[in-house]
């Protein structure tokens, strides 16, 4: 099973995101994780270690995928 997560800040266009691509992947080949940024701002060094530049992104097996952008990472400082 492929780990994916979904980093975002709660924002409308994360929101949208989260509907439209996070719960639209396979669950029996993806176990995704939702983070909301902005309620648990240690993980955003995680993020960026993955090349998370603006949220919403999804990381899938360490490859970062930007969705949209709803608000820069360092906003979320």
């Amino acid at each position: 099973m492929q780990q994916a997560i979904f980093y975002h800040a709660g924002c409308p266009v994360c929101v949208t995101a989260e509907q439209q691509f996070a719960q639209a992947l396979d669950p029996a080949r993806y176990a995704v994780e939702v983070v909301h940024l902005g309620q648990d701002a240690r993980r955003v060094a995680e993020a960026e270690g993955f090349g998370v530049q603006s949220v919403p992104a999804l990381v899938i097996d360490g490859q970062a995928f930007h969705i949209n952008f709803g608000a820069p990472l360092s906003a979320l400082k």
